[in-house]
């Protein structure tokens, strides 16, 4: 059961007598714990409403279009708090934070709800069989951080003893047909190499149920003392690691008429690899675990400029990134400068001194060294840099400058571009949307 904040003027449940303050109980003889409880079962066309007011029971019937929604809101969008994460990863970058930033920051979400709603990736540890049965009843698909198929290994890494275990909901999940994106941190000499043929061979066996699988390397900050020794992937372990998923991706291929498995764009990046074409990359279905977030770049910039036009006066911009993508943003800037004679686009790669030199993508830069390493210089007329650097909604950077603080430090309008092709050369051209 959950207290009801408001109702929506005109909606359903408004109009059937339901108001604020009231206590939802049931819909249709279930009762409702959570927003995935309320989703499902208010989705009938005909419901039977238990509420609780003022003490009182009351029975409400209630006759709405199918999948209209009922118009109930409540305190939280979950309607309770949040599942935090019981792991303690030997690399989640969580614990690898200085101190003193925003207490937002430091959460750690396993909520297996926020995986269907919004994408986020579950381990599974706090999910009792009750759970895995709802999410076969109401068929959820979700998101899974697997990292390893071996048991005693997934313990190891994860710091839970019943990380091993848990590894049966997995397959219990995918033999009842949900669908499942699966991630693996890779870390060297811990889960790569034989055991993560080992990984990628039992997630295999689980196809078609198990629709894409991302890897990605495990990024090191500085600060990490008293932390398990870990090691970051260099040109030979990064490309032997290729090596090993593009196999798999063939075997794949030939069997199920799909890769399924995919790096992360820093894999190539630091095996000095090209990046592989559009086409193999599918439909993008571990975009949002970078891979092929740079490819798609690419493609769309060259798109754009074979359509582009720009008669508009000499203009000078900045573009600030990591230093992972670096010559490929010069190598779009040089692209662009070809094509417009008037455009001048500087690009400087951006040190991570507060993380540490290890940490290299863009989306991890922070506003402190920006102003350390760009002022001074003559950024032009703007200064580009990508929206993940950003706090989703916000003006926010990860150290809690604003925008305008680095403005006015670097005494330059700064414009961000989402991490797509055609958004950055408009950006480049001054054309606001």
């Amino acid at each position: 059961m959950v207290k009801i904040k408001s109702v929506t003027p005109g909606s359903a449940a408004e109009k059937n007598g339901i108001i604020g303050g009231d206590i939802l109980e049931m819909i249709n003889g279930h009762g409702i714990r959570d927003v995935l409880d309320y989703m499902y079962y208010s989705a009938e066309a005909e419901l039977e409403i238990c509420i609780t007011r003022s003490c009182e029971k009351k029975v409400i019937h209630i006759e709405k279009g199918e999948y209209d929604d009922l118009g109930l809101e409540f305190e939280t969008f979950l309607m309770d708090n949040k599942q935090s994460c019981r792991n303690k990863c030997v690399f989640c970058f969580i614990d690898q934070m200085p101190k003193g930033m925003r207490e937002t920051l430091y959460f750690k979400d396993d909520d297996a709800r926020l995986s269907f709603l919004q994408g986020n990736y579950v381990t599974l540890t706090n999910l009792e069989q009750e759970d895995i049965d709802r999410i076969i009843e109401m068929k959820l698909n979700i998101n899974v951080s697997v990292h390893t198929t071996n048991p005693e290994l997934r313990v190891k890494m994860m710091k839970n003893r019943f990380a091993g275990e848990k590894l049966k909901y997995i397959y219990q999940l995918a033999e009842n047909g949900i669908k499942l994106n699966c991630q693996i941190v890779c870390c060297p000499g811990l889960n790569d190499g034989d055991e993560l043929r080992r990984s990628l061979t039992d997630l295999g066996s689980l196809m078609p149920n198990i629709t894409s699988m991302a890897v990605v390397p495990v990024g090191l900050s500085k600060y990490r003392d008293g932390l398990y020794p870990l090691t970051s992937f260099t040109k030979e372990t990064a490309g032997e690691t290729l090596d090993i998923i593009e196999e798999f991706q063939q075997k794949f291929l030939k069997q199920f008429g799909t890769r399924t498995v995919f790096p992360s764009d820093e894999f190539y990046l630091i095996a000095e690899r090209e990046l592989p074409s559009f086409e193999e990359y599918e439909d993008f279905s571990q975009y949002e675990n970078g891979v092929g977030m740079l490819r798609s770049i690419i493609d769309e910039f060259d798109k754009a400029l074979e359509t582009a036009e720009w008669e508009g006066e000499e203009r000078h911009v900045t573009i600030a990134t990591g230093y992972s993508p670096y010559d490929i943003i010069c190598s779009l800037a040089k692209k662009a400068m070809q094509y417009f004679p008037k455009l001048k686009c500087d690009v400087y790669r951006i040190r991570n001194d507060f993380f540490g030199e290890k940490i290299t993508v863009t989306g991890l830069i922070t506003a402190q060294d920006l102003i350390a390493q760009l002022k001074g210089k003559d950024l032009g007329d703007e200064l580009l840099i990508s929206s993940a650097m950003i706090r989703t909604n916000s003006d926010v950077f990860l150290d809690d400058f604003t925008i305008a603080d680095v403005e006015k430090e670097l005494n330059v309008k700064i414009r961000t571009t989402a991490n797509d092709g055609y958004e950055l050369l408009d950006a480049m051209m001054g054309i606001v949307w």
